[in-house]
Order: C-alpha cells, then sequence, then structure tokens
C-alpha cells in the first residue's frame, strides 16, 4: 500500500479531503444505498412480497452487485406487523436448513426429526397469520442451496389456510441461482415464483452517479473530488460493480492522498490498479480475466463474428466483432444499439470463442427466440436468425470453410446445449 509522508501523519485522509465518513468502505451501509434503476425495480419486487398473498421472488445479482445492502434497506423499512427470518448460511441439508430457519423465528429446534419441525414451523406460521402478522423468510446466498433443500422451500411456500398462502419467500443470490433454478427437475418450484430479477452491473452514468452519491452522503460537497478522465478508467477495471468500484477508489484516494494531493486524477487511478495488480474486467462475469484479455477496439483485432441486424425484411446495418464479449440492448452504450421498445436496455449477449459463438438471454423482458422456440441461452450456428421483438440478428461465422474451421464452430451443437425457458 501507498506510505504517507510524515507531513501527512498529522492530518486524517478524512479531514484531507474534506470528508465526514469513509464514502467507500466495503461493509454493507442502508445509509450509503444507490438507488439505480435496477436496484430499485429489485426493491420493489422485494416489497411484492409484502402485499401479495402468495409473494415468491428471486433476486440474482453479481458477486459485489449490493444485494446485501438491498436486502437491509428492505429490512429496516418494515412494518411492525411483519416477521421475518434471514438465513445466510446456506450450505446445509434440509433437516439444518429447517433447523436455521426456526432458530431465526426464535425457537430453540435442535435434537428434533424432520417431521417435527415442519410441525413446529407449520404451527407457527398459522399462529402468526392468527394475529394479523405476516411472515417473510429471506435466503441470502442462494446459490449454495442444494436441490432437495430448493424442493423443501417450495413445499414450504404452499403452507396455507384455508383462504390464503401463509409464508412470503426471497431468494438472493448469485447468478449461479438463476441456473440452478432453470434446472428441469425444479420446474415446480419455478411455477410457485412469481417474480425474478437479475441485478446487473452499472452502466457509465450510473457509475458516474453512484461515485458522487457517496461522496455527497460522506460529507463531500460538491462532488470534485475525481478528475473527469477518471471515470472511463474507473469502469473499465470494475466494470461496474459496486464492491469492486469502492475498492478502486478507496485504494487510489490512499494513493492521492500520500502524495498530498487534493483531487485524485486518471494517474491515481492506474496506480490502483497496479497495486491491485487488476486485469480489465470482463462484463457480467463477477471476476477478473485471467486471461489478461483487454476489452477489444473495433477494427484493432482481426474480425470472427459478422452479425446482421434486420426489421421488417430489411438489413439495418451489419457489424463484425473479434473474440470477446458483445453487449446487445436498447442503451446505447451498448455494442449492439437496437432503439426498440421491445428491447431491454441489456438484453443479451453474444460470446465469440476459439469454437463459435453462444447467445445469451440477460434476463431481458421479452426473451430472445431462435426460430420459434425461446432460449436462455444457445451455441449458434452459422446462419442462425435470433430475434428480439420486432427485431432479427442473423448470426454468421466468419472462420466457417477456413483451414476447415466450419467443423470447429459447429462442434458440440447438441439441442441439449439450447436451455429453453
Amino acid at each position: 500500500m501507498p506510505v504517507v509522508s510524515g507531513k501527512k501523519l498529522g492530518m486524517s485522509y478524512l479531514e484531507h479531503f474534506k470528508l465526514e465518513e469513509q464514502p467507500f468502505r466495503l461493509t454493507p451501509d442502508p445509509g450509503f444505498v444507490y438507488w439505480s434503476k435496477q436496484h430499485a425495480r429489485a426493491k420493489a419486487y422485494m416489497e411484492s412480497t409484502i402485499w401479495l398473498a402468495d409473494g415468491f421472488v428471486v433476486i440474482t445479482g453479481e458477486i459485489g452487485s449490493g444485494k446485501t445492502t438491498l436486502l437491509q434497506s428492505f429490512l429496516a423499512e418494515l412494518d411492525e406487523d411483519i416477521v421475518y427470518a434471514v438465513v445466510s448460511q446456506t450450505q446445509l441439508n434440509a433437516t439444518e436448513f429447517l433447523q436455521a430457519v426456526l432458530t431465526e423465528f426464535g425457537f430453540k429446534p435442535f435434537n428434533k426429526d424432520k417431521v417435527e419441525l415442519l410441525d413446529m414451523l407449520n404451527m407457527f406460521l398459522i399462529e402468526q397469520y392468527s394475529n394479523g402478522k405476516k411472515v417473510v423468510l429471506i435466503v441470502d446466498e442462494a446459490q449454495n442451496l442444494s436441490k432437495k433443500v430448493l424442493e423443501e422451500i417450495r413445499m414450504l411456500s404452499g403452507i396455507e389456510t384455508h383462504k390464503e398462502k401463509v409464508l412470503r419467500i426471497i431468494l438472493a443470490g448469485q447468478p449461479e441461482l438463476k441456473d440452478t433454478l432453470d434446472s428441469p427437475n425444479l420446474k415446480q418450484l419455478v411455477q410457485r415464483v412469481r417474480l425474478r430479477f437479475h441485478i446487473g452491473p452499472l452502466d457509465k452514468g450510473e457509475m458516474r452517479e453512484y461515485i458522487d452519491h457517496r461522496l455527497s452522503v460522506a460529507g463531500r460537497r460538491p462532488n470534485d473530488l475525481f478528475a473527469e478522465e477518471c471515470f472511463d478508467a474507473i469502469h473499465r477495471y470494475t466494470g461496474g460493480v459496486p464492491r469492486l468500484i469502492n475498492t478502486l477508489c478507496d485504494t487510489a484516494l490512499l494513493i492521492a492522498f500520500a502524495d498530498e494531493k487534493d483531487v485524485v486524477s486518471v494517474d491515481d487511478i492506474w496506480a490502483a490498479v497496479k497495486e491491485l495488480d487488476w486485469k480489465e474486467h470482463e462484463y457480467n462475469t463477477g471476476v477478473f480475466s485471467q486471461l489478461n484479455k483487454p476489452v477489444f477496439t473495433p477494427g484493432t483485432e482481426p474480425s470472427v463474428t459478422r452479425v446482421e441486424i434486420r426489421s421488417e425484411d430489411k438489413t439495418l446495418s451489419t457489424q463484425s466483432f473479434p473474440l470477446g464479449r458483445v453487449i446487445i440492448g436498447r442503451s446505447p452504450d451498448n455494442e449492439i444499439y437496437i432503439k426498440s421498445k421491445f428491447v431491454s436496455r441489456h438484453h443479451a449477449q453474444l460470446v465469440s470463442d476459439e469454437e463459435g459463438a453462444t447467445i445469451q438471454d440477460l434476463n431481458s423482458t421479452n426473451g430472445i427466440f431462435i426460430g420459434d422456440k425461446q432460449v436462455k441461452k444457445h451455441r449458434l450456428r452459422d446462419g442462425d436468425v435470433i430475434s428480439m421483438g420486432v427485431h432479427e440478428l442473423v448470426y454468421h461465422d466468419l472462420r466457417a470453410g477456413i483451414d476447415g474451421s466450419e467443423d470447429t464452430a459447429n462442434a458440440g451443437l447438441e439441442d441439449d446445449e439450447a436451455s429453453a425457458i
């Protein structure tokens, strides 16, 4: 870490930058929560569990996307007629999970078998309903739940009086939870889920608002602590993930403080990146690329993929891309920008690799289709037509037919690789 000069030892980090508290701490703090459009929507979905008798909501997001802070903010605003339990230790078997739930509700459920545990929970829920209380079960880190425990949760969601169901459920977890829920043997559970939402990373505009918001809450007014050219670099290395933004900004502040600067420059960002030993962030993966592949700039690498964008039988544009990730959506910051009310802001991603390309839905509103089949993730063949609302994207593998690469591009494309919703 940077070394603070002797001259600065008498002055604190906060005093130097005219801050009242640390703006980029990593511990979740509802007081610093930034309500991006997607965070506000996720919270609204969680709140819907209160007024929907059969409320069952699934919220997913990348590591560090703000799920825990969001949950804390939700819990802080619950009325007195709401009884809730939060289970965050999820590497449990079915019996241990029931014990964890009952412990959160104030019981001592140990040394009891599963039937007794279910009976205790059932009686508790009915009693709370009779007293005019609403009961919410929140499971954080739900991606670690086994399928047996998820099936147990499905059974719990069905507990009801003669009028209505008595347990509201919120599952929050990392993106793997989405994949687990999409498995065929959990169809019954998914049918119980009323709402599903994925919290993606912040775009550049939201990221800047996020940084300004945290500085403002910490007492820095006006928010002029980061030079203008810093923001592109911050987004480049954090991918818009809040936890990573906090880490990078805090490290850059320490470096600027050590160098007795009043404003963080882009050089401080680069120095922080070097200090942290970070590579450029791969969008939507939640991890840093270990392959050290930079975000591509069109025209600087050989193109392997061509996408033709069509609507109403007319070709609107044709774009070519090298190996890597291409985001498709209604927001102008996407690599493939489609201005349409039927297309979500970040609708889908096209990932080209050494073997071909894959299209994946990013939890869009209207989904993606190959032919008349809606898919979540699909390995593409040269010439495949991807439908998004009233637009079609025709995929072409530019390597097809060159040095026998057509076989490579089409290898391993069995139907089971396309997971239908």
